[in-house]
């Protein structure tokens, strides 16, 4: 068998099943809220793939902003830094639209993590070396 499951070590697993929570938590608290119900007429729609995806790099770009100007407590949460938040942000819509397409993240991110522990342009020193990788 290949991919995430293939070999996975217990901490492995226990990282799919806590992402795998996490993405159906935060699809119903979506669900729940009507992101996925027209208000007009009350049916179930299907999100704009383009939409969301402009929503998660605003996340992001909430951070950077918050990063810039020195914002360090979160006006909404102030008991957590205001990048974490937005991270936060960032994460829950991209968990909520992998829940609402269907895609297993969990073993996505499992299996990209593993790529990427074997990657040659991820090793320091191909990083470190003429033409390397710097960020």
């Amino acid at each position: 068998m290949e991919g995430a499951y293939a070999c996975a070590s217990p901490e492995e697993m226990q990282a799919i099943e806590g992402i795998r929570a996490a993405q159906r938590l935060v699809h119903k608290t979506a669900t729940d809220a009507g992101w996925y119900t027209d208000p007009k007429t009350g049916q179930q729609i299907e999100r704009n793939f383009g939409e969301v995806v402009a929503l998660m790099h605003s996340e992001l770009s909430e951070a950077l902003e918050a990063d810039r100007k020195g914002i360090k407590r979160d006006d909404k949460l102030p008991w957590h830094d205001a990048r974490a938040v937005e991270f936060a942000d960032c994460v829950i819509r991209i968990f909520d639209t992998s829940a609402a397409l269907g895609f297993d993240l969990a073993a996505a991110i499992l299996d990209k993590n593993r790529f990427n522990r074997e990657r040659s342009d991820h090793k320091l020193a191909n990083r470190a070396a003429e033409g390397g990788k710097k960020y």
